[in-house]
């Protein structure tokens, strides 16, 4: 991490951060401890495609009901998705910041590649989520000091070393919160059904996670929970770019 990027962290941060104390707090402790040192700088990554991303945000409402969330609308959202997002807002009565892609680079994209290019090739879906998902989302990003994610370590095994906290290399060394790190899918749906939490509709159709619509097909019994996104592409290769792994571990 850059001399800059620890300076904006205060010396209480950083000495949570070189303990590894955080590790060890629940859900709950990680989100009010975000909000106490971030607030409002600090902000949700919410995709209502998981319903990871709903249970953090009805932590953080009660926790602070100020708190921030937003969702990178790709263009190429289902239906279900938009819907979802205007049940959130009013239900919770909180403003959903939404994140668009720059018209010029969808619109190059798409005239030189065509309208499905993600389907030819590992590099040109790469390239679609670059523009539309990892492009919005780094200008946001810049704006802040730390942001809150629903991963998970059995959700890929590209996600097994999530840590709870950790200085995201990829952001500017900004702080990265991913509080339900050590979760199962049971309890996340154990939290649904507790706080009547809203989540996408189409997780009752056979899609456990929901991203753009030409990407996501319902899952077969047997298959893992994220089969159904890429599911032409192998294991080790299904991440859009949002959540990089350069990192720095537990934060220095």
């Amino acid at each position: 991490m850059s001399n800059q990027s620890q300076k904006a962290l205060s010396k209480e941060v950083l000495s949570a951060l070189q303990s590894g104390e955080l590790e060890n707090l629940s859900a709950q402790e990680i989100l009010t401890w975000g909000i106490k040192n971030f607030h409002p700088k600090l902000s949700l990554s919410c995709s209502f495609g998981q319903p990871e991303g709903l249970v953090l945000l009805d932590m953080m409402n009660r926790i602070e009901p100020g708190a921030r969330v937003f969702v990178l609308d790709t263009g190429r959202l289902h239906q279900a998705t938009y819907d979802l997002i205007d049940r959130v807002r009013d239900r919770y009565d909180k403003e959903i910041e939404v994140l668009f892609p720059d018209r010029e680079a969808v619109e190059e994209l798409v005239q030189k590649n065509g309208m499905n290019l993600f389907y030819e090739s590992i590099e040109k879906r790469k390239l679609c989520c670059e523009v539309r998902k990892v492009r919005p989302l780094n200008r946001y990003l810049a704006t802040l000091d730390a942001w809150v994610s629903g991963l998970r370590r059995d959700q890929n095994v590209t996600r097994t070393k999530t840590r709870k906290v950790e200085i995201d290399g990829a952001h500017g060394g900004i702080v990265k919160l991913n509080p339900l790190a050590d979760w199962t899918r049971e309890q996340v749906l154990d939290y649904v059904k507790q706080h009547n939490v809203p989540v996408n509709r189409l997780h009752q159709e056979g899609y456990p996670s929901v991203g753009c619509a030409p990407c996501t097909r319902a899952i077969r019994e047997g298959e893992s929970l994220r089969a159904g996104r890429w599911w032409w592409e192998n294991a080790e290769t299904k991440e859009c770019g949002i959540h990089s792994v350069e990192s720095d571990g537990s934060g220095i």
